[in-house]
């Protein structure tokens, strides 16, 4: 298995249950391997929950991380409770990538005080993190394939992944969250993966691209993400709905 996460982050971040959740998406790194899920070397993303947002913000920029590199916050209703997510980048170029640091850090912080004491009240330290998230290999496309086919073979890619791990885990995948370019939705030869139609939602990506995913595990903890030729790091709708119906800051496990 190729998968790494920074064996150096309490270098930089003073994180209570980073260990254990580390070792987690390692250990879920393996298994979906062995189910021949296809996972990018580096974390997608992480999403760390924080009051106040320098907690994060400012370690995370001594690595080279832009924040607000996608001039974008995302409304994060968790619980019923508040949040703003900001992310950072970590550009291409950077040495950190080598030693495991995600694309991505989402800085996810309460805006009032109701929101801060539902967070603190979990018990897993100030910040937290909330998930982890791979990202999966997209499969590749050829030059005179339309976008609108192209969604489709994306969706139904992720459909089977889908499938096989909630064999693999032995656990219910959320909800498949598709975000396509508004162009694609709006083609007539669009259609819908062959799916439930409660377990998967598309709408339009902001920005464009393609931006394909679900959560493998109770609570949020660990994320699946495919994404092609995005501008942003999330969709914002996208956001808020994981954010109200797939997520918790109340988790089973650590």
């Amino acid at each position: 298995m190729n998968q790494r996460i920074p064996g150096n982050f309490s270098q930089y971040l003073n994180v209570p249950n980073a260990a254990g959740r580390l070792t987690e998406a390692i250990a879920i790194a393996e298994t979906l391997t062995r189910a021949g899920i296809g996972l990018k070397v580096n974390l997608d993303h992480a999403a760390i929950f924080t009051d106040p947002p320098h907690l994060v913000a400012g370690p995370i920029k001594q690595l080279g991380y832009i924040s607000g590199w996608d001039a974008r916050c995302y409304p994060s209703p968790v619980d019923g409770q508040d949040y703003i997510n900001v992310s950072g980048q970590l550009p291409e170029s950077s040495p950190h990538r080598e030693e495991g640091w995600p694309d991505y850090i989402a800085v996810v912080h309460p805006i009032d005080l109701a929101a801060r004491d539902h967070m603190l009240s979990q018990g897993y330290g100030n910040p937290f993190i909330h998930h982890l998230t791979w990202g999966i290999v997209a499969p590749p496309r050829s030059n005179d394939e339309v976008e609108p086919v192209y969604a489709l073979r994306l969706m139904e890619f992720m459909r089977d992944a889908r499938s096989r791990i909630r064999s693999a885990l032995n656990q219910e995948p959320g909800t498949l969250i598709i975000a396509l370019p508004q162009s694609v939705i709006d083609d007539p030869r669009f259609i819908t993966p062959r799916m439930p139609a409660a377990e998967f939602q598309v709408e339009a990506m902001e920005g464009g691209g393609f931006l394909l995913q679900f959560f493998v595990l109770t609570g949020g903890r660990i994320e699946l993400a495919l994404r092609v030729d995005t501008k942003q790091t999330f969709n914002p709708k996208s956001v808020y709905k994981i954010s109200k119906d797939e997520i918790s800051a109340v988790q089973t496990s650590e």
